[in-house]
């Protein structure tokens, strides 16, 4: 038996997307878990952290409408949780949010976006400096993802490798030391989440000048991006514990 991933969930859809289940259930999903391959912990309710960083292959953290530079006690906890689990080494994946988490307990800056809010399916352009990096190494020169958020990665933390970036965020990936990995976009969304975040953000991105019929038309599959989840599944199975 494979030791089970931790999915610290630190928020949940959209109210429409909410009868398809939570953040914690798609990426299992797209990562291939089966449901007793994965421990849930709702962090953003209260639920306690473990006592210690043993017995996991590997931690994913998802995405939340909440903010890191809110400072929440419950995402401060998960931060410091974070930060021992890294110092040991274990696998780490943090999405959107939980890459900013990931960026802020590892000793980096977030905030606002400069550019405003990216949302939709963008385009995602790999690095050179993620040539032989062990998940985004194998990733197309560029590639579509699915994105939505307004803060960002300011200032990476210490020994961060950029892998990624996109036209609105110059951090759409990064990796410190061998093991942690953090994307801003979303690879556990498929399409159908994309537009549902769309159509729910619809008067907003309106008001803010963009054009959400356009975004919505503009919306396609992001096989490689999905792709991240397995490829970090299986190094984590992989690592020494």
């Amino acid at each position: 038996m494979h030791a089970p991933f931790l999915i610290l969930e630190t928020g949940e859809p959209v109210a429409p997307l909410l009868r398809h289940g939570g953040f914690a259930r798609w990426v299992r999903s797209a990562a291939g878990l089966a449901a007793d391959e994965a421990v849930v912990l709702r962090v953003d309710h209260g639920e306690p952290l473990p006592d210690g960083q043993d017995g996991f292959a590997g931690v994913f953290v998802t995405g939340s409408a909440a903010m890191v530079t809110d400072r929440a006690d419950w995402s401060e906890a998960a931060a410091a949780w974070l930060r021992a689990a890294h110092a040991a080494g274990l696998p780490l994946f943090g999405i959107c949010y939980g890459h900013q988490l990931l960026a802020h307990a590892l000793g980096g800056t977030v905030g606002d976006n400069p550019r405003g809010r990216e949302m939709g399916t963008v385009a995602v352009r790999r690095l050179p400096e993620a040539d032989g990096d062990p998940l985004f190494g194998a990733m197309p020169s560029a590639f579509p993802a699915h994105a939505t958020h307004l803060q960002t990665v300011l200032d990476p933390p210490p020994g961060a490798v950029r892998l990624a970036c996109s036209a609105g965020d110059d951090w759409q990936a990064l990796r410190v030391g061998a093991t942690s990995f953090g994307v801003q976009f979303h690879p556990e969304f498929g399409t159908r989440a994309m537009a549902g975040y769309i159509a729910a953000r619809a008067d907003r991105l309106r008001q803010e000048g963009s054009d959400p019929a356009a975004m919505a038309a503009a919306v396609r599959p992001t096989p490689a991006a999905r792709s991240l989840l397995r490829r970090f599944v299986r190094r984590a199975r992989q690592a020494p514990h």
